[in-house]
């Protein structure tokens, strides 16, 4: 009966916040709510995009070439006639995946990572951060461009080396989180209990440590999506006619002065996105505190 009372976490996990809690955060917080709603419509459109369009990103007009936005084309015509906006919609699917993939691999790698190094401590902890140390004295884009150059051309590839790059952050906020759970009262008990630390790790320590990785997740996924924007435009992502973001974004920039719009539309859309992630990361962490 003592060994179970011990082993009885004394401190919770913060509970998620209930229904009232949550409508009352929408209530006072609309630009939460806008950006939950921008967010699942670019997640729909990826997935089912021919319900916002009824263009396809690779048919062709030549009687419409570099035409303006308009109630017909919404985001205006390429140089080929190609409707605009469908091809962002299109290049939504790749961009998401892309992001999926680096934010799956930074995840996974800096979890381990992070749990290795605060549960174990000692040497375990200086030789696995003094390496995530190397990663973080890299410029993520130069890291990035170096393992997708050794990788080759491509979507996977350029998700590969976008999740390495953003895996250092995800490792030393695990560990922090970790070595803070570690001293807590009811690790403590559930240690004197007779628990093992297998034991402790899964019940105790993981669920009370991923509130601040959640975060961290949903804030890198705007990260994410600006460095693979970022490699499209440099010529690292999907092949054409492959309608990337940041593949659109580039196509654009040689006619800024007579169609504006081929950049600045796309460029504006991606901007959007990656706002209203970090504002909906920025809320998420206020609300967890």
């Amino acid at each position: 009966m003592t060994a179970t009372l011990l082993e009885a976490p004394l401190v919770e996990a913060a509970p998620a916040p209930s229904g009232g809690r949550l409508t009352s955060v929408l209530v006072r917080r609309p630009l939460f709510l806008v950006a939950l709603l921008y967010v699942a419509f670019i997640v729909v459109s990826a997935f089912w995009p021919s319900l916002f369009t009824s263009y396809g990103p690779i048919d062709t007009d030549p009687g419409a070439v570099t035409l303006p936005p308009s109630l017909d084309h919404f985001f205006g015509t390429d140089i080929y006639g190609r409707d605009l906006w469908s091809r962002v919609l299109h290049g939504s699917a790749l961009t998401i995946q892309a992001t999926l993939i680096a934010l799956g691999i930074a995840v996974v790698a800096g979890l381990t990572l992070g749990i290795v190094a605060g549960f174990f401590g000692s040497y375990t902890d200086s030789i696995l951060m003094r390496f995530v140390d190397v990663l973080l004295a890299i410029p993520g884009l130069l890291l990035a461009l170096s393992i997708v150059t050794a990788l080759g051309y491509g979507t996977v590839p350029v998700a590969v080396a976008v999740g390495v790059g953003i895996v250092p952050g995800f490792a030393r906020t695990t560990r922090a989180e970790v070595l803070r759970v570690k001293t807590l009262p009811y690790v403590e008990a559930a240690r004197a209990g007779g628990a093992s630390w297998t034991r402790v790790l899964l019940r105790h320590i993981l669920p009370n440590s991923w509130g601040p990785v959640a975060v961290l997740a949903v804030l890198d996924a705007g990260v994410a999506i600006i460095a693979i924007a970022s490699l499209s435009f440099l010529g690292f992502g999907a092949a054409p006619p492959a309608a990337e973001w940041g593949t659109l974004i580039a196509d654009g920039r040689n006619y800024l002065i007579t169609s504006w719009w081929l950049s600045l539309l796309p460029g504006l859309f991606v901007a959007l996105l990656v706002l209203s992630l970090n504002h909906i990361s920025k809320t998420l962490q206020e609300l967890t505190r």
